[in-house]
């Protein structure tokens, strides 16, 4: 499959903004100085946000690329998810039971557990650690989980489902699901999906703009330079300034998704040669995951010393 150039630059990038995202929280809890007021420091959920819909965008356009071959396994599509996500993933879980159970105690650093510890594992180990860290607040580095836990609950989902449609059905599909659970999201009685964060709309759409462009549907977009430059400029304020605000849910929701869809394709498809060839930032963006699962223990460690 033909590598998209910028991706792993912007998996850096967004990586980099949890992190400072993270980090006056984290001092602001320890009583030390710390500065929230710059937009860019507030940014952390949309960060994630963009790496939901890259992730669905990515899955979905190898599953679909699959497909079309007639090469599609399931079982080798989670035996890959299982060998990248699960060992980084088990030794974080590991590790923050291990930090807030046994570690802090020890030193005599005060930290409420107030949860069975039972309980906390096994959401943990099955992947539903959204809903641990929604209703519990089990600290930073077992909080941080919560977005693992979505993409491996859309794993579950997307998988079967692009198994079981017939490949001309696949873009009409995925565009009546999001369509669908978008509505389902919004939804007063169905408050638990907005409390526990599965806000899937975002990785299925990244796979809608993905199976658009492979079906040339976005050629729209490439004709002039402007539209490019006009989704990066408005992707920039978005993260650096205060011009979006959203009297509704639905609104900043239906915004974001919409927007970082546009992003991701003008990145990866419409950047008109313009791209990142630096190796150590390619580097960074490959590793993405590893400094996402990492940072906050390497947060913690700076600020307890």
């Amino acid at each position: 499959m033909k590598y998209l150039p910028n991706l792993d630059p912007l998996r850096f990038i967004l990586a980099s903004l949890v992190i400072i995202y993270h980090l006056p929280q984290l001092c602001r809890n320890q009583g030390l100085p710390y500065y929230l007021d710059a937009p860019i420091f507030n940014r952390g959920n949309e960060a994630v946000y963009m790496f939901f819909v890259l992730s669905g965008f990515l899955i979905i356009r190898i599953i679909y690329s699959a497909k079309l071959r007639h090469a599609f396994s399931i079982r080798n599509f989670y035996i890959r998810r299982v060998l990248r996500i699960f060992p980084l993933y088990y030794l974080i879980v590991a590790f923050g039971f291990l930090f807030y159970w046994i570690v802090l105690p020890f030193l005599n650093i005060p930290f409420e557990n107030n949860y069975n510890f039972v309980e906390g594992v096994s959401l943990a180990i099955f992947f539903l650690p959204n809903v641990f860290a929604e209703l519990y607040k089990p600290g930073g580095i077992l909080e941080v989980l919560w977005s693992i836990g979505i993409e491996e609950q859309f794993y579950i989902i997307v998988a079967p489902l692009l198994f079981l449609i017939r490949n001309k059905w696949v873009l009409a599909v995925l565009m009546f699901v999001t369509i669908a659970y978008f509505i389902v999201f919004h939804i007063e009685q169905f408050f638990y999906l907005k409390q526990f964060y599965m806000v899937y709309f975002f990785l299925f759409f990244g796979g809608i703009i993905a199976l658009l462009e492979e079906k040339k549907k976005l050629e729209f977009l490439k004709t002039r330079k402007v539209v490019p430059v006009l989704i990066v400029v408005l992707t920039l304020l978005y993260f650096t300034t205060t011009i979006f605000l959203f009297n509704s849910r639905v609104l900043y929701n239906l915004t974001t998704t919409i927007l970082f869809g546009m992003f991701i394709h003008t990145v990866a498809h419409n950047n008109h040669g313009i791209t990142v060839r630096h190796k150590f930032l390619n580097y960074l963006g490959q590793i993405s995951y590893g400094i996402y699962m990492f940072h906050v223990i390497a947060l913690n460690t700076v600020v307890f010393l």
